[in-house]
């Protein structure tokens, strides 16, 4: 099947040129001023930008075991309209992914669907537990591209140093979700004047930075590859600063929700602004967005994780933490920060589509000639306005809900293939 797409601006190589794209047998074969030839679906892109397919290196898609806050479909579908092509899935389902028949299952159920390319992260530990190491060679066998306990974190540095040895000899990332659990305690927002004037348990960044010095000292050790899951303070970002002046294979992640959103925002209360790590303070906010400018941080993830409403809309305390992110991501990054000239919209695509595929070295996040088409269209001058109805996701937790942010996704196309067509 041919697919021309007329008419647009093309994001190639950090500029917007115009440019007609030919798809043929899932991949780029011209990118040319006019294209002229029979095709079986023409896209006249006018007005619009075709962006590379975004990937995001984390998320939750629940399935198996909570199929009631997501499933694999669903979290495809909402992928797919946030203008994701390729999502990679967290193993805290139920059971854990800590095995091969558990990355089998959530391959097959994903490649039923193919809205979105789904790689599966293994466990780290066995149940993500904290006190064995999983499978990890028999997963990476079968298709892992890291391993992770993440919404957990390895508690005894000497089993830590352990995974990470074993992994480094397979060449897996090692993905850490950094949380002291002793400093962090039951809090419930990020320590500071807002917990002071709420009343709530602070959850100090002293947690966080602990467990990241702690392991940027293991993985050196092991001559591991380290990946920190969405970092929130300057302090964090200076010990990644220190680490890779040394040269070490340290990179890590920002969510967007923390580069645009600090711990005001819970002085309402509201449970959609409650996620782990807490939203912190304004200076650590503008050191993500600075560090994000610079290239200390290493790209964008969603940290997708949906709840039901039943459990969002209770006290405060009792919430889970996190919220969705797919469907919010480019508008409300774009809205927030390339509008007011926070970040360029160059920082944005990047860390959006070859900074994550760098990362876990994978394919994607470029349009070239011969490269499988995986591409986003998005017009910047349109709006988009996340209703629940609007939501494609199975849950509706974002602090955005009924919030209006300029941009939207017009299709979402993978492989050649559409995955998301605006109706």
């Amino acid at each position: 099947m041919k697919t021309i797409i007329k008419n647009a601006q093309v994001y190639l190589d950090g500029e917007l040129l115009q440019k007609d794209l030919l798809i043929d047998r899932k991949k780029i074969c011209k990118i040319e001023d006019k294209i002229d030839v029979k095709a079986d679906k023409v896209i006249n892109a006018k007005g619009s930008i075709v962006f590379p397919g975004f990937i995001d290196i984390h998320c939750h898609l629940r399935d198996p075991g909570h199929t009631y806050k997501e499933d694999i479909p669903t979290g495809m579908k909402s992928a797919a309209k946030g203008g994701f092509t390729s999502i990679c899935a967290m193993p805290n389902t139920d059971p854990v992914t800590d095995n091969i028949a558990s990355v089998e299952y959530i391959q097959l159920r994903a490649k039923e669907h193919g809205y979105a390319r789904v790689y599966v992260i293994g466990a780290l530990t066995k149940q993500s537990k904290g006190e064995e190491i999983s499978e990890m060679a028999t997963m990476k066998s079968g298709g892992i591209v890291a391993v992770s306990d993440d919404g957990k974190c390895v508690q005894n540095a000497r089993l830590m140093l352990s995974c990470l040895r074993y992994a480094s000899n397979f060449d897996i990332p090692v993905i850490v979700h950094p949380e002291d659990y002793a400093l962090a305690g039951k809090g419930q927002i990020t320590g500071g004047k807002v917990a002071t004037q709420t009343g709530l348990s602070g959850i100090p960044g002293l947690a966080e930075e602990v467990m990241i010095a702690r392991d940027i000292m293991l993985a050196e050790s092991a001559g591991a590859r380290l990946h920190i899951a969405h970092i929130s303070t300057a302090r964090s970002l200076d010990l990644v600063r220190q680490a890779k002046e040394r040269g070490l294979p340290v990179t890590c992640e920002v969510t967007p929700h923390h580069l645009v959103l600090n711990e005001e925002a819970c002085l309402t209360f509201d449970t959609n602004t409650k996620m782990k790590p807490p939203l912190r303070s304004e200076k650590d906010r503008l050191a993500c967005v600075q560090a994000l400018r610079d290239g200390l941080i290493d790209c964008i993830a969603t940290d997708h994780a949906p709840h039901a409403d039943f459990e969002k809309e209770r006290e405060f305390d009792h919430a889970p933490f996190g919220i969705i992110g797919f469907e919010t991501a480019f508008p409300v990054l774009y809205d927030r920060l390339v509008k007011p000239g926070a970040i360029s919209l160059s920082d944005l695509v990047d860390n959006l589509t070859q900074k994550p595929a760098s990362i876990l070295d994978l394919p994607g996040g470029s349009i070239k000639i011969g490269a499988k088409a995986d591409l986003t269209i998005i017009n910047l001058d349109e709006s988009s306005t996340f209703t629940k109805e609007y939501i494609a996701s199975k849950s509706k937790n974002t602090p955005w809900l009924d919030k209006t942010m300029s941009s939207k996704v017009k299709y979402t196309i993978k492989s050649g293939m559409i995955t998301y067509q605006e109706d």
